[in-house]
């Protein structure tokens, strides 16, 4: 939710005549706020009032938190600044006909105008600590977190496209867009006002994927001493030693044939109560009870239910085939199909033509530690870097002057866990494709080679994988002085053998960025007796010959089903991004 600067939402402010009639009942009524360049409604329901559209008329959008048809936007106002509170600080207050009076300070009629930079362009880092929270609690899925980026940008007025259709007559300058491939990959860019073919692009790349562990085409198996069980496969490295014992649901994307169009409708799933469990062998057993380097074929086996009828032990029980003979759903589980198709609605199973299904870790994302410091959750490699990614762009078009002449570009990347090597992955021409389209679309001849060349070249690439931070338990494990710490700031990462694409041009780079936007950063890099991961860096800067630098968000416990990191990590994120987006053409004329 937007909130002012001291954490008050818009909605702690309104005229002093109807202080008495709203403020006694403690219900406060829907009326437009204006910001410097905004007129939105609030949400009815939950004074949600994420919906900036620029002063773009249109339907009335819904609200991303509770589903509510009640977004309106109203044209812009043409002042360039924001009204503050001069007592408090108070800022997003309403403008109307009537006497303004701050809730929080009582003080009637006091405000400053001040320019937009000095009062918006600030970012409260503790205020997305609980988005985060939210968003990777609810999206457990690539698929899922995918939907949600879409809809958080269409929420701010950006553009869907589709790869199948072209661009070029409907981009235009000062413009927001985005598209998804697959549905596990999503790039978003606003073009500057001033963009020419040619010019750079200041881009952000990371990898929304997570380990975890996969539903088998047939994942049907025999019935073993009455355990019904899922036929799974890992994703990368799940299925590692943390997964033992633990509440997992499943979700992702279901394929349905539309009974009336005949055509595929993809639709979303998640059953996020505790379905499926790994138990481990009680230490009584003894050796047999050791759970290090088990069998991830035969010992790894999720137990979904129970099934003691006559017949089922030691092989499938005679059952009709849902669907029908042939059907996908025929070669599933039986109860999972009939679980899948209650939550979707569907009471004909034969329109279940395939499904992409995993297993997730239910426990939702949480503060923790004394002063909550910290957030307790899954799957934070990477959803954590993608999540700051898309917030930071979304607050630099809020925030920043629309007349620059450069791309602000981020990329969602899927399967960087597995190699990045498939058709959404970042080895592929997703993203290289997407700057040639742009570049074409405001070409005045054929945007060739030599421009695309000129505008590779122009550019910048973060590529913003989570980092290692520092553990105390094991401090012998990292090399000194190369310890990053949570709540402190994004981590650069080097190695000295390309596993990164950081050197000394992108490091001095990337610090004047973050001198200009009050940013700190660390630095990370591996022992000599241990080998660094990798990231989408290198395969991205080689591709295109782009300059670039590998930093992200530090982590405790990358790769176990439950991870660690800051609860300031992710707004720093979006500090340090938007202070990139931001400052991108300043800081890259001292490198020229």
């Amino acid at each position: 939710m937007t909130r002012g600067m001291r954490g008050l939402s818009s909605e702690h402010l309104i005229p002093a005549s109807d202080m008495d009639q709203n403020h006694s009942n403690n219900s406060l009524r829907v009326r437009p706020r204006q910001t410097a360049r905004y007129t939105v409604h609030e949400c009815r329901r939950c004074h949600d009032d994420r919906t900036p559209c620029d002063g773009k008329k249109g339907p009335p959008l819904k609200c991303l938190r509770c589903a509510t048809l009640d977004y309106q936007c109203l044209p812009p106002r043409p002042e360039d600044y924001a009204e503050e509170c001069s007592t408090c600080g108070i800022d997003f207050v309403p403008i109307d006909d009537h006497q303004l009076q701050c809730l929080r300070c009582s003080e009637p009629d006091k405000f400053d105008d001040r320019p937009r930079d000095e009062t918006r362009n600030r970012v409260d880092a503790k205020s997305y600590a609980k988005p985060f929270i939210s968003f990777i609690s609810d999206n457990p899925t690539a698929f899922h977190a995918v939907s949600w980026v879409g809809q958080r940008l269409e929420s701010h007025c950006f553009e869907k496209l589709s790869e199948r259709e072209s661009w070029t007559s409907k981009l235009s300058r000062g413009g927001r867009y985005f598209f998804e491939r697959n549905g596990s990959s999503v790039i978003a860019f606003v073009v500057g006002k001033q963009y020419k073919s040619g010019n750079g692009a200041s881009i952000i790349a990371s990898h929304i994927d997570a380990l975890t562990t996969r539903l088998k085409p047939i994942s049907t198996l025999s019935t073993k001493a009455g355990y019904v069980q899922l036929g799974i496969a890992p994703y990368a490295g799940a299925l590692n030693s943390t997964w033992w014992d633990r509440d997992l649901g499943i979700g992702g994307r279901v394929l349905v044939r539309n009974s009336k169009t005949g055509k595929i409708d993809t639709k979303l799933v998640k059953l996020d109560w505790p379905i499926a469990r790994i138990p481990t062998l009680a230490p009584h057993f003894g050796a047999a009870a050791d759970m290090s380097n088990r069998n991830k074929e035969t010992e790894m086996v999720p137990i979904i239910g129970l099934d003691y009828e006559e017949g089922s032990s030691g092989g499938h029980r005679n059952t009709s085939l849902l669907g029908g003979a042939g059907a996908f759903t025929a070669t599933q589980p039986e109860r999972l199909v009939k679980a899948i198709a209650g939550e979707l609605k569907i009471q004909d199973y034969s329109t279940i033509v395939n499904w992409e299904l995993e297993l997730f870790d239910t426990q939702p994302a949480q503060l923790g530690g004394l002063e909550k410091e910290f957030i307790f959750a899954g799957r934070v490699d990477d959803k954590l870097c993608c999540f700051s990614a898309i917030e930071a762009l979304i607050a630099s078009t809020k925030t920043s002057d629309p007349n620059f002449n450069y791309i602000k570009v981020v990329g969602c990347f899927d399967d960087e866990e597995i190699g990045s090597l498939l058709r959404q992955g970042a080895h592929s021409n997703l993203l290289p494709s997407t700057l040639e389209r742009i570049c074409e679309a405001f070409s005045e001849k054929s945007c060739g080679p030599d421009i695309i060349s000129q505008m590779y070249a122009n550019s910048f690439l973060i590529s913003a994988d989570v980092s290692h931070a520092v553990n105390p338990n094991f401090l012998g494990a990292y090399l000194e002085n190369h310890s990053p710490r949570l709540n402190t700031g994004i981590a650069i990462q080097a190695d000295p053998n390309g596993h990164t694409t950081t050197d000394s041009v992108s490091t001095a780079f990337l610090q004047r960025v973050a001198d200009k936007c009050g940013a700190k950063l660390q630095v990370f890099q591996i022992r000599n007796d241990s080998r660094s991961g990798g990231t989408v860096g290198p395969m991205l800067s080689s591709a295109m010959g782009m300059r670039a630098i590998d930093a992200g968000l530090p982590q405790l416990s990358m790769h176990s089903i439950r991870a660690t990191t800051g609860s300031l990590d992710p707004g720093l994120g979006v500090q340090l991004f938007k202070g990139f987006f931001d400052h991108f053409d300043e800081v890259d004329k001292e490198f020229r």
